[in-house]
């Protein structure tokens, strides 16, 4: 089967889609697929290009902002549907993260040109990356997620004051269209509110302020239509971030203890919130569970990282699943999804839960 991998791209999460496509790439073509890798900030990759693309590591940090601009201004995003590896292909398998590779504008543009690829369609990637619009459509669908108000950079005294008086603190602020903790504080006082809007305010132009839950970080994986075992991460530091998150030995994740109501609840609320979004094929639905036994879902992830240290790959190995059966997996659900809905990302069957 021919198979590109879109990787790298121009948001925060450049290193990780890089990490993540180097991953997929190398276990598809050890399935024997015609595996093609193209960056949507420069372009096709030939050998040596993917080569030293894939040496680059996952730092502790995120590019800056200015590196990040700086490859926007030569990316070739809105022809990517021009391409002949692309439009070529029988599946593009998005290793994209954030950005216009997880906000369904890439979508878009593939839906239009008529290419089958793998996650969800592009409104459902729209929806999932807004955390505002999120949040609303958690809770009709009977998804616990925690109280949360969107902040304003003109707010002054009088949004902090609002902050403290609605939600207490502390919070958790952070970019609403962001991924990977980029951007994101733990705010404990009151005068350390506005620099961490600000500093979210930098990576986008909406900022979400979200009542803290303390507890256990806990993440479902979807494949399909079923649930994937529950892990469980332990990070080093208070929160799950960045450096956490792709730095091998800064956090511990396992399969999760949970008692078999725990399990059942957790699995079908990370269930019911994929199905909300109207998502597909696969994604991460994120949780905190506090010491009263209460799930908290935080976010729902559509393009959810393949690296060494990410969660979806150790829940489906908890499920039975090599790295390399997942990523076939994934590959299928975008054909069988094509057949059934006669459109890139796919369509589930009618009844079959808003996919």
């Amino acid at each position: 089967m021919k198979i590109t991998v879109l990787l790298g791209g121009t948001s925060a999460e450049r290193d990780v889609s890089i990490a993540s496509g180097g991953r997929i790439i190398h276990a598809l073509r050890g399935r024997g697929h015609d595996v093609t890798a193209v960056d949507p900030a420069s372009g096709p990759l030939d050998a040596g290009a993917e080569a030293a693309l894939l040496a680059h590591g996952v730092g502790a940090e995120p590019p800056s902002l200015e590196q990040l601009a700086r490859m926007s201004r030569g990316a070739i995003s809105p022809r990517l549907a021009e391409l002949p590896d692309v439009t070529g292909a029988d599946v593009v398998f998005l290793a994209l993260h954030g950005g216009s590779g997880e906000d369904g504008s890439i979508q878009a543009m593939l839906d239009m040109a008529d290419v089958t690829y793998t996650g969800s369609g592009h409104m459902a990637s729209a929806l999932a990356m807004d955390k505002d619009l999120s949040k609303i459509l958690f809770r009709a669908a009977g998804v616990r997620t925690a109280d949360w108000l969107m902040a304003t950079v003109e707010g002054g005294t009088r949004l902090a004051k609002e902050i403290e008086s609605t939600l207490g603190l502390p919070v958790v602020v952070k970019p609403s269209k962001q991924g990977s903790t980029v951007g994101l504080s733990v705010v404990k006082e009151r005068a350390q509110l506005l620099a961490a809007i600000g500093e979210a305010y930098r990576f986008d132009d909406e900022v979400m302020v979200e009542r803290f839950v303390p507890g256990r970080e806990l993440t479902v994986g979807i494949l399909g239509d079923q649930a994937l075992p529950v892990i469980e991460i332990k990070p080093v530091k208070e929160i799950y971030d960045y450096e956490c998150k792709y730095t091998k030995g800064m956090a511990e994740e396992f399969p999760a203890v949970l008692s078999p109501a725990e399990n059942e609840e957790i699995r079908d609320q990370a269930l019911r919130a994929f199905r909300s979004l109207k998502l597909g094929g696969y994604a991460r639905i994120d949780f905190r569970m506090t010491e009263a036994g209460e799930f908290y879902c935080l976010e729902a992830n559509t393009l959810p990282g393949m690296t060494e240290t990410s969660l979806i790959p150790q829940g489906a190995l908890a499920a039975g699943l090599s790295f390399a059966d997942l990523c076939e997996r994934i590959v299928r659900l975008a054909l069988e999804g094509r057949a059934v809905g006669g459109r890139g990302a796919g369509a589930q069957p009618a009844g079959a839960g808003g996919r």
